[in-house]
């Protein structure tokens, strides 16, 4: 029988999804049958999945649509299915070298020996994913865990019901719940799913939701990756080519209606060239989005409680003497797309300020030597992502050196994420862990370190009873 036709009879064997406690026995019994499937079988699962998710692409980018009252299919493509397709293609392409031993060096006292680290899966992996990007937070992941050859659980989000009862069936018709199996639930099935003992947990969220995962996983010793957001800064230098930075930085933000963890959150322009970056940034909104509110490819907010958080951000602005800019006329009723809107110069202490805005408002701060940028990015939680325009190659250097962010990107906004080959994961409040290519390969595996021997080594001199050749011994190795 070949590697297909058993994989096919293995699906038809196993039952229907089961309860979660239930599926992680599943799981974690097959893992302990075929704790290292070979790099052929880890191919054809990366290939299944990357063949279904196109055959359903349509199907998913309704879903997605729907669940929020109006997406754009476009942008769907693009940002969810394209990313999830490249991130599958990718490790497909490379596990095998990623599988093999990786040689390391041993000094003269330890020869004749040879050392290297050995890739193998963890076990069982589990995967929270969110609402904002459902198929690309849920697939990318999972593309690094079965690279990995792991054993996978997901936890699909409750915001996007009709996206993850497409992304369970797509799952169900793709794996054997004893290889990959998702779940749905509200937060109580949230909890019970972070409290398993799993061999990694990788949480997409918020930073409250991921203290929380962290504080479950803890009494497990779960090794966990937590990519959470925080408020990412753009940074406009004095030379910036100020049409290109605020095109960019327009479509960063607005993608998706700003609810993107690596949008940018606030934007610090010298104060000399403020009302210039203003005009040219209501320049490129409008032309992305003519009339935003009313423009279907531009999306609306995913529930009426993230909206009634956005609406109270930009009213306690107002209230504070911040000047509120709206760009385009007002929404239609019941539509819940939010007008993109600049706030200027807002005060440090509102809530605008402090949280994660997750939606279509940006601060704009001035600022009058790129020190102070600097300066008030260092003054906050560590973000995941920091955006920087400028020509200068001092001044990028300087940007770079003097912040620690969870990525850094120059003269554009967004599109790092695209980049299987770099690392995705914050820092410090933003999260920690890494994945994306071989970063996430490594995260969801063990690697080993192993030190073999043929024959007897000159470690053996170094065993009692001790004597003169110790002494000499030592004058060599220590000195």
């Amino acid at each position: 029988m070949s590697f297909g036709e058993a994989y096919t009879t293995r699906m038809r064997a196993v039952p229907e999804p089961a309860p979660l406690e239930t599926l992680y026995a599943i799981q974690r019994e097959a893992f302990r049958s075929d704790p290292y499937p070979p790099p052929k079988e880890r191919k054809l699962d990366l290939r299944r999945l990357e063949n279904l998710l196109l055959e359903r692409q349509e199907e998913l980018a309704s879903a997605i649509g729907a669940d929020f009252n109006g997406r754009c299919r476009q942008e769907v493509i693009f940002s969810e299915i394209l990313l999830s397709i490249r991130a599958l293609r990718h490790a497909r392409k490379r596990v095998a070298a990623w599988m093999a031993p990786r040689p390391r060096e041993l000094d003269w006292p330890l020869q004749p020996a040879k050392a290297w680290v050995f890739p193998q899966p963890l076990g069982v992996v589990g995967i929270i994913s969110p609402w904002n990007y459902p198929a690309m937070l849920t697939i990318a992941p999972l593309a690094g865990a079965l690279a990995a050859g792991n054993r996978v659980l997901l936890k699909l989000s409750e915001f996007t019901p009709g996206t993850s009862a497409a992304l369970a069936k797509l799952i169900a018709d793709t794996f054997p719940v004893d290889h990959v199996a998702a779940v749905q639930g509200d937060i109580s099935v949230g909890r019970a799913f972070a409290a398993l003992p799993f061999d990694h947990l990788l949480f997409t969220g918020s930073t409250n939701a991921g203290r929380e995962v962290m504080r479950a996983a803890a009494d497990n010793l779960t090794p966990v990756t937590l990519e959470l957001g925080g408020k990412s800064p753009a940074i406009v230098a004095p030379d910036a080519d100020l049409k290109a930075a605020a095109e960019d930085i327009a479509y960063g933000k607005l993608l998706n209606a700003g609810q993107t963890c690596i949008a940018p959150d606030y934007v610090l322009v010298p104060g000399h060239i403020l009302e210039a970056f203003v005009a040219a940034l209501r320049q490129s909104i409008e032309g992305y989005w003519p009339a935003p509110a009313n423009n279907p490819e531009y999306t609306a907010i995913i529930n009426e409680r993230h909206l009634s958080r956005l609406e109270g951000y930009i009213q306690e602005a107002r209230d504070r003497g911040a000047h509120v800019m709206t760009v385009g006329p007002p929404p239609e009723l019941g539509s819940r797309r939010l007008p993109p809107t600049l706030v200027l110069n807002p005060p440090e202490d509102i809530a605008l300020m402090r949280d994660e805005i997750f939606g279509p408002i940006l601060p704009i701060l001035p600022y009058e030597r790129i020190e102070e940028a600097i300066a008030y990015v260092n003054r906050h939680p560590r973000p995941l992502a920091l955006y920087l325009f400028a020509r200068s190659g001092r001044t990028i250097e300087a940007v770079l050196a003097r912040t620690v962010t969870g990525a850094a990107c120059v003269n554009d906004t967004l599109v790092y994420i695209v980049a299987e080959d770099l690392p995705f994961g914050g820092v410090g409040a933003s999260g920690f862990g890494r994945y994306h290519g071989r970063e996430g390969f490594d995260t969801f595996s063990h690697l080993k370190p192993v030190f073999r021997r043929k024959v007897p080594g000159l470690s053996r001199f170094l065993r009692p009873p001790y004597g003169r050749m110790h002494e000499l011994l030592k004058r060599i190795l220590i000195g």
